[in-house]
């Protein structure tokens, strides 16, 4: 082992084909170089919240003002595998997925270690062999049914892979004593391990970056790039990353976030459940106005996300990058009038993102590739992109990003209810290391638990009178909460067939995060220490 590097975790079959020592000793260069920075970095989170909460605000820095006002930047071209983004697969790095996602028809495979994953000790080591048996082309996979899965011969969709955000810690790997970042160890791992194999491919090692609040934190990033590549002996500039616009802060910083990274930019991506989360996290305390109706009813037409993602395709095509839309969660049903629901909503979701210039967008589902590639192909043709669409028509002021109160829609009961359904369907899966869950004909992630413990917690601690007229109270929710937690143990087979389940577990847990005096940031963090 590298010196002051210690795995706590089991080293199963071919796990040393990830964790080498040139992979270890880049995770120690990281950790002793940039995890001070970090931890400032999420200190300074926690200033800006505590800040908001006594009466401030967000709008645009004006100590950056120069980086906006400066018309010569613009960010690297393309690279190979990313000048066409039309239509993106996200998905967790199990093996079925990735066979499927590879195969799906999608341009891009969001290669996922966030969200649609979990930490568990087996996922992020097993996740990074399956990549790198992808690139080799050495994967397979047969299920418990006998049905098997293999590359097929055709285009496969480019990787872009997606690290843990700066908050998440990785238990199992320490330097010094110390914890490492799970943002670092998934970067780390994959780029010493499958970097040089992508390049050989006429790639490149690519990353979708998450849950960023500011530019310094983007600048972070762009410093471990060029540690890692030297240390690598890869060329500057090799690495490309797509940011995710998913926090309220990071809106209001598109311009230095790009210029932070503009050696390494592939572009900004628009999420929805993680923005609204944001808005709740930052503006929890301060009343009715921040108070969202149902989170289903709050689509991306209302006028703060209207303004949000207007702002965000003005902004990359100003500086030649890309800009990715949302993801559609529809999976396939077996109900027809569903599946027609489904695809109709879909198609005009991808119509509404192509016309206001967006380059490309995420989709859940293989069944959805074809959809989303055809709403776009309408308004790109034979085009790769559209970045020469500037949308000099957009004009999007601070107010209008924080413009929350217009929000139409209620607070009702089914949506309090289909919250805490949700939510503890999904945690109980989570513990068990499923991130993508099929709940309800949508695949859910992590983003989607974490609206769903918040809005019901900001309903609580504001006092939200449901649209029937009756209050949310803790005594409401704990009723739901035990209703909900039946009805999903009914669904699963009941009792006799628990084993191995967390309910329980999910309980607790969805309890502690949407009833407590004091908001917790991310519910993964506990969830986190109540896995193996």
């Amino acid at each position: 082992m590298p010196d002051g590097v210690e795995i706590t975790g089991p080293m199963h079959a071919r796990f040393d084909e990830i964790l080498t020592d040139q992979a270890l000793e880049l995770v120690a260069l990281l950790h002793r170089e940039l995890n001070p920075r970090r931890e400032e970095l999420l200190a300074r989170r926690r200033e800006r919240v505590r800040a908001i909460a006594d009466g401030g605000g967000l709008g645009f820095l004006e100590e950056t003002r120069a980086i906006r006002e400066d018309d010569s930047w613009r960010v690297a071209d393309p690279a190979p595998g990313l000048v066409d983004r039309r239509v993106e697969i996200t998905g967790p790095t199990d093996r079925k997925m990735t066979i499927n996602a590879l195969n799906s028809g999608a341009k891009v495979w969001l290669a996922d270690h966030e969200d649609a994953n979990t930490p568990l000790w087996e996922n992020v080591v097993g996740g990074q062999l399956n990549l790198r048996d992808a690139i080799t082309g050495q994967i397979d996979f047969t299920s418990p049914e006998g049905k098997e899965y293999h590359l097929n011969d055709g285009e496969h969709a480019t990787i872009v892979v997606r690290p843990r955000g700066w908050h998440l810690p990785e238990k199992h790997i320490e330097v010094d004593g110390e914890r490492t970042s799970g943002s670092l160890v998934d970067f780390a791992l994959y780029l010493a391990t499958s970097g040089q194999l992508q390049i050989d491919r006429g790639q490149g090692p690519y990353f979708y970056l998450p849950k960023m609040e500011s530019h310094l934190e983007a600048r972070l990033w762009n410093d471990a790039f060029v540690l890692a590549q030297d240390f690598l002996g890869i060329p500057r500039g090799t690495i490309r990353a797509t940011v995710l616009i998913e926090t309220y802060p990071a809106a209001f910083e598109m311009e230095e976030i790009l210029y932070e990274l503009r050696e390494h930019s592939a572009g900004l991506n628009a999420g929805r459940w993680d923005y609204m989360f944001s808005v709740i996290k930052c503006f929890r305390t301060r009343g009715d106005d921040w108070v969202l109706p149902d989170r289903n009813s709050v689509t991306m037409t209302v006028p703060f996300m209207r303004a949000y993602t207007e702002l965000l395709v003005r902004t990359c095509h100003k500086r030649g990058a890309q800009a990715i839309g949302g993801m559609a969660a529809f999976i396939p049903s077996k109900d027809e009038k569903q599946n027609e629901f489904a695809f109709a909503k879909l198609t005009e979701d991808k119509t509404r993102e192509a016309n206001d210039g967006f380059d490309g967008s995420w989709v859940a589902h293989p069944g959805m590739v074809e959809a989303c590639r055809a709403a776009f192909d309408q308004v790109l043709g034979d085009r790769p992109n559209q970045r020469d669409r500037l949308r000099e028509d957009v004009h999007v002021t601070a107010e209008d990003l924080l413009n929350v109160r217009d929000t139409p829609g209620d607070a009702t009961e089914q949506g309090l209810r289909n919250n805490v359904a949700v939510g503890l369907r999904y945690l109980e899966s989570w513990l068990r290391g499923s991130g993508a869950v099929g709940i309800f004909n949508l695949m859910e992630d992590a983003a989607t638990a974490e609206i769903s413990r918040s809005q019901v917690w900001q309903w609580l601690h504001n006092g939200q009178v449901l649209a029937g007229g009756e209050k949310v109270t803790r005594e409401l929710v704990e009723g739901m909460i035990e209703e909900e937690l039946a009805k999903a143990r009914e669904e699963a087979g009941g009792r006799e067939s628990e084993s191995g389940r967390r309910w329980d577990d999910a309980r607790a847990l969805y309890a502690e995060m949407a009833l407590s005096d004091e908001y917790a940031d991310f519910l993964t963090l506990p969830a986190y220490e109540r896995m193996p």
